[in-house]
């Protein structure tokens, strides 16, 4: 399928309404169409006195943030005060040790390990130095 392309002034518009989303809710609201906010916009321009009410100012959106990240701070808090010590305890003890073996595993398979080349030096054989063994014939 074809997908109809949207005159300049229409794709405008939705850009206009996207960083104004209140205008988004007016029409939802239904106390307003569309069809009358694009005329309004395109007659009147952006910077009209008619889109005060949808724009946002900058400061409540600075308090709205900060009431977010004050907000989740004591979320945090509050959770942090909430846990069993014991059980944070085993869960980090938990993941050290998978750590540890990812580690050991990593080491084994590099070729130039600091564990695997010691290993090979202590035992006397001569092994591969990559995870795979060639022999020749």
């Amino acid at each position: 399928m074809e997908k109809k392309k949207l005159h300049p002034s229409v794709e405008e518009f939705k850009t206009f309404v996207k960083g104004n989303p209140k205008i988004i809710q007016e029409v939802r609201s239904r106390k307003t169409t569309w069809q009358e906010l694009y005329e309004d916009w395109y007659l009147l321009g952006e910077e009209d006195a008619r889109w005060d009410p949808f724009r946002e100012s900058k400061a409540s959106n600075e308090q709205q943030s900060d009431s977010t990240k004050t907000v989740s701070m004591s979320s945090v808090m509050n959770s942090l005060k909430n846990m069993d010590q014991n059980q944070l305890q085993g869960y980090i003890a938990n993941l050290s040790q998978a750590l540890g073996t990812i580690q050991g595993v990593i080491s084994q398979l590099a070729p130039n390990g600091t564990s695997s080349t010691s290993t090979k030096q202590s035992s006397g054989e001569k092994q591969p130095t990559g995870p795979f063994s060639f022999r020749k014939d």
